[in-house]
């Protein structure tokens, strides 16, 4: 049985302090200092520790390493009296997360801080390679079949990664039959919870479509989910390593998955969809090429990036002068960013969690659309889900909108 026990310890003093107090989220600049204490299995190696804070990426796993050796690991942060902090412990991949009791990834440990305190866990192992699940991927129930590809390498990007096709049920049954094909971001959340999402939870999306079709309110479809990598937030940023992760997956993943699925091709049969980043990237690949990509699903999209927010999330560098605060999707609008002809959008966010810094800017994509003469309802969508949080339950539990509107036939 996997333990992760949690206790109050009276404050620790280690050598270094990780990180100086900044301005996050405009929080008090008061520090406190937060020593985080973990108990690994004998011969773990590297432990990492991420979070919310501007230090730890925020978010990236492998930008601060704990010290210590053997079974005892630490790490010293400065936090701003206030705030809430959230942090999770990795091997250096969101592939290879702390694991709670029932063997699926943990809930983010939150800790509210108003003065200087110790914590301490105990963590009885780690997700394994994910090749081991892969490889038993009938273990995951899930509907349909998956098949995997191993380590896929690009020439338009640095780090190889994973990708997983679902074929939907009865794909083998008659091989005459083609499919659109729905391309999704972050791979390793969709399908099986050994493998990716957060809480336990994934997006179940095989459960979905298959709801939806017997319902009649979708085609069968194939999925393609790309996993993500530590250059996700650069690659699935419209402006930054985007244009080469397009081209990925235009001139290298598409044709490999035409020549061995029965697909339909073309962008009245291929969309595309992702949460967070992975909502922008799906929201660039149907502005930026329409003729591959004929509808978008952007779900909780990260549009409240900008150059400052970039360099803090990407360096986690604590100031921020000379950095501009206006948001990119504005500049690009002020620029006269247009819509291509025929394309459909869906927009949606919650109102937690990061999603609650969601609302403005999907305002203003709101009305750039209807200034672009689209029409709301039938060429895009923007909802809100109150109470909807930023992860993977949140998104699993409205997953039939999005893929209502995006293979609904036009008026």
């Amino acid at each position: 049985m996997t333990r992760t026990r949690t206790r109050f310890l009276g404050v620790l003093m280690i050598p270094i302090i990780i990180a100086a107090c900044s301005e996050h989220s405009g929080e008090s600049k008061e520090c406190c200092a937060v020593t985080v204490h973990v108990t690994v299995p004998d011969e773990t190696g590297a432990v990492f520790l991420t979070g919310n804070l501007d230090v730890f990426g925020p978010w990236v796993p492998d930008n601060v390493v704990m010290t210590g050796a053997g079974r005892e690991r630490v790490a010293e942060v400065n936090v701003p009296t206030g705030f809430e902090l959230e942090y999770k412990f990795t091997l250096g991949g969101w592939d290879r997360e702390a694991l709670g009791p029932s063997g699926t990834v943990m809930p983010n440990f939150r800790l509210a801080v108003d003065g200087d305190i110790g914590v301490h866990h105990e963590v009885d192992r780690f997700m394994v390679d994910p090749s081991v699940y892969m490889d038993d991927w009938r273990s995951s129930d899930v509907l349909g079949t998956l098949v995997y590809w191993k380590d896929v390498a690009s020439e338009f990007l640095e780090r190889s990664r994973h990708v997983v096709i679902w074929l939907p049920p009865g794909y083998d049954e008659d091989d005459t039959t083609q499919y659109p094909v729905l391309y999704m971001q972050d791979g390793q959340n969709l399908f099986d919870p050994r493998i990716g999402g957060s809480d336990g939870n994934v997006w179940d999306l095989d459960d979905a479509i298959v709801r939806l079709v017997e319902a009649g309110k979708m085609p069968a479809v194939i999925v393609v989910g790309a996993f993500n990598t530590p250059d996700r937030f650069a690659e699935y940023s419209p402006w930054h390593k985007a244009p080469q992760y397009a081209r990925f997956l235009i001139d290298e993943l598409m044709p490999r998955i035409n020549s061995k699925f029965r697909t339909l091709t073309g962008p009245g049969n291929t969309s595309v969809m992702g949460s967070s980043m992975g909502g922008l990237l799906s929201f660039y690949l149907v502005t930026n090429h329409p003729d591959v990509f004929g509808a978008c699903g952007c779900i909780s999209s990260h549009f409240s990036l900008s150059e400052k927010t970039f360099e803090q999330f990407t360096t986690g560098r604590t100031t921020d002068a000379g950095l501009d605060d206006t948001l990119y999707i504005l500049h690009d609008i002020e620029a006269g960013l247009t819509v291509p002809d025929g394309v459909r959008y869906w927009f949606d966010y919650g109102t937690k969690g990061l999603d609650a810094a969601y609302s403005a800017p999907h305002s203003a994509i709101r009305q750039w659309l209807l200034g672009q003469r689209l029409e709301e309802g039938r060429d895009f969508v923007v909802r809100a889900y109150p109470g909807a949080d930023h992860n993977e339950a949140s998104w699993r539990d409205r997953l039939q909108d999005p893929l209502s509107f995006l293979y609904a036939q036009p008026d």
